[in-house]
């Protein structure tokens, strides 16, 4: 792998050590990437533990190829699908589940896979890209109203009507099939722009969440990984946008708290329903130095939370 596309794992050691390594434990780390939380977890596991990591993307399948650990099982499928995939190993529950929810490096920084605005390439942005449609192909066909919508909804883009009118508009003229165009496009219609971001930081974000269904896998995923975990297990997730913490933060919270029962209702403080599982610690963010090392650690969040 060249020396630009190598990946620097966020909160690396943290996030491990907030795994409580059992070392003969199962784990999954429900997203891959490039490796960094599974090789430094298998370190940490005895002869008898388990790992099992899941990734959708087919290039972070072709890296993983290169751990031949008989206690390592990796599976090319998003985390959305990690409870049949453990039924169909015949996994009912394991000790942690480490979802580290950012884009890798190397997504970022291969001009091919269309995710960045900074080198001209074609309009992909697809997680997995042996299904789904390609960026260019929706906004293609996409209506103004919706795509207004996902750009507001997901890039929390002000500006999100005149873009999708000017995207409307352009395709009328001629496609939008690369991101420097779609890049230029949106800084045209743009007003005003946040010091040192580009202006179609936002409107890029909204189409790579949409399109890969970011939001909802993570909805859909969180409550199976819960039910994977034994008791005193744990879930450690790492988000890197607003849009997703709030969505772990609430998760969290709600299965920390005892169920809400009718107000007046006449029961005993014993009898009341205990929570299903409780916080570890506070929300960690990276420190000075691993955000100097590597500055797209800056926005990210982790967040604990252990079985009862």
């Amino acid at each position: 792998m060249s020396e630009r596309l190598q990946h620097e794992t966020v909160l690396l050691e943290a996030a491990v050590a907030a795994l409580d390594i059992q070392p003969d434990g199962t784990y999954i780390d429900a997203t891959f990437g490039r490796g960094g939380h599974s090789r430094l977890i298998l370190s940490k596991l005895g002869e008898h533990g388990r790992l099992f990591a899941f990734d959708k993307d087919p290039m972070a399948i072709a890296a993983g190829s290169a751990i031949t650990d008989p206690r390592f099982t990796l599976i090319h499928s998003g985390f959305e699908h990690v409870a049949e995939e453990m039924a169909l190993r015949g996994v009912t529950q394991v000790n942690g589940v480490l979802m580290d929810l950012g884009v890798s490096s190397p997504q970022l920084d291969d001009a091919s896979r269309g995710f960045s605005f900074r080198f001209d390439a074609p309009l992909d942005m697809r997680m997995d890209t042996t299904r789904g449609p390609t960026a260019a192909e929706w906004l293609a066909q996409v209506g103004e109203t919706e795509l207004k919508e996902v750009i507001s909804q997901y890039g929390e883009e002000r500006y999100a009507r005149s873009i999708a009118r000017a995207v409307v508009a352009q395709r009328t003229i001629t496609p939008l099939t690369t991101t420097k165009h779609l890049a230029q496009l949106v800084a045209s219609v743009v007003p005003t722009r946040e010091p040192g971001q580009n202006p179609a930081t936002r409107t890029f974000q909204a189409i790579r969440i949409y399109l890969n269904r970011e939001l909802e896998e993570l909805s859909l995923a969180l409550p199976h990984c819960v039910a994977l975990l034994a008791s005193g297990g744990r879930l450690v997730v790492i988000s890197f946008h607003s849009l997703e913490d709030r969505i772990v933060k609430r998760f969290m919270r709600e299965l920390s708290s005892p169920p809400s029962l009718p107000a007046r209702l006449p029961i005993r403080a014993v009898d009341i329903p205990a929570a299903k599982m409780k916080l570890i610690g506070r929300a960690t963010r990276p420190d000075d130095r691993e955000i100097a090392a590597n500055p797209r650690a800056r926005s990210a969040v982790m967040r604990v939370m252990e079985a009862l």
